[in-house]
């Protein structure tokens, strides 16, 4: 059962201008033309359901009046940057690219196209896609995280629910973690917690990594984000409850596969939001000129049960303050 404590918080939309900007970087269709809109994501999970619902909301239904060409890389990273080519050769109007590797790809891939990017683990100013925040100024803009404030309430969250935590690890995807890992990493040392560094690259790699961790006689986990982790979170809960590892992950569908905690933005509100981006975009807003947006508030949801299993006992003022207790 889930209690919900308070609504689902909304992203904080930034509002677009349209000042002059070269013309190869808008998508404006002449009316009743369908439009095409790639999608180059990792798996047709709920993130993909509420990009679809997102789109529907703005007026766009695959078949009638768009057509969503997908693309699905899931474990083939060595083909991805083939995938966003065929995205680019079907003339697509706008391209949706997920996680650092999707959005490398097509940013190689085109540079006229605008690109609507979801990244929980780059800097798009550091990585070269945008020169700044509010101005991007090339063809992308989307949603990315502001990882280091989000890592330092993590490690506060996971010690309120567990007060003996010293020593924690750090499960991460060292193929595109390295901002969130370093950042989540000062944090810990900031809170005076000692920090075990569980790297992975492939699904093979979670039970070894947690065995390590659990060996090292940590006291709690921080699950950071990536395709990979969110596909395996299942695995990860399920290995972290048989090594009586507390956690806690950005992904606010880790607590309903098992694990105790999450602490992230709702991204299935993030990728729903999506579709108003593609929309104006489609209606000639230019690309560059449309901010970049960070996630502004966060979801807190405990799964009790889990707690329970672990031994712990969750204080009430952590409870109160939880978007949704899962019993």
């Amino acid at each position: 059962m889930i209690l919900r404590r308070r609504e689902f918080v909304e992203l904080l939309g930034c509002a677009a201008t349209t000042p002059i900007f070269r013309r190869s970087a808008r998508a404006q269709q002449p009316p009743g033309k369908v439009v095409r809109i790639g999608l180059l994501h990792v798996s047709r999970n709920e993130n993909h359901a509420a990009f679809i619902d997102g789109l529907r909301d703005a007026g766009y239904v695959d078949g009638q009046n768009a057509q969503i060409e997908t693309r699905l890389y899931g474990a083939m990273l060595d083909r991805i940057a083939e995938l966003a080519n065929e995205l680019v050769a079907t003339q697509c109007n706008v391209i949706v690219a997920t996680a650092p590797y999707a959005i490398r790809a097509t940013k190689s891939a085109t540079s006229t196209i605008p690109i609507v990017a979801v990244d929980l683990e780059s800097d798009p100013v550091a990585s070269g896609w945008a020169a700044s925040l509010a101005r991007p100024g090339g063809n992308l803009t989307g949603f990315f995280l502001d990882m280091p404030e989000l890592g330092g309430k993590q490690i506060a969250l996971l010690k309120e629910a567990t007060p003996t935590l010293s020593r924690l690890a750090i499960l991460w995807d060292s193929t595109i973690g390295a901002v969130q890992f370093d950042a989540t990493q000062a944090a810990a040392r900031a809170a005076g917690v000692q920090v075990h560094s569980a790297p992975i690259q492939r699904s093979a790699d979670i039970d070894d990594a947690i065995g390590r961790a659990a060996s090292a006689a940590v006291h709690g986990m921080v699950v950071l984000s990536s395709p990979l982790i969110l596909t395996e979170r299942v695995r990860i809960a399920e290995g972290a409850l048989k090594a009586r590892l507390p956690t806690i992950s950005l992904f606010t569908l880790f607590p309903r596969s098992g694990g105790l905690m999450a602490y992230g933005p709702n991204l299935p509100g993030m990728f729903k939001r999506m579709g108003i981006l593609v929309d104006r975009l489609l209606k000639g807003a230019a690309v560059g000129e449309m901010p970049i947006e960070r996630p502004t508030r966060f979801d807190l949801v405990v799964n009790h049960k889990t707690a329970t299993m672990l031994g712990l006992t969750i204080p009430a003022t952590l409870l109160v303050r939880a978007d949704e207790v899962i019993e």
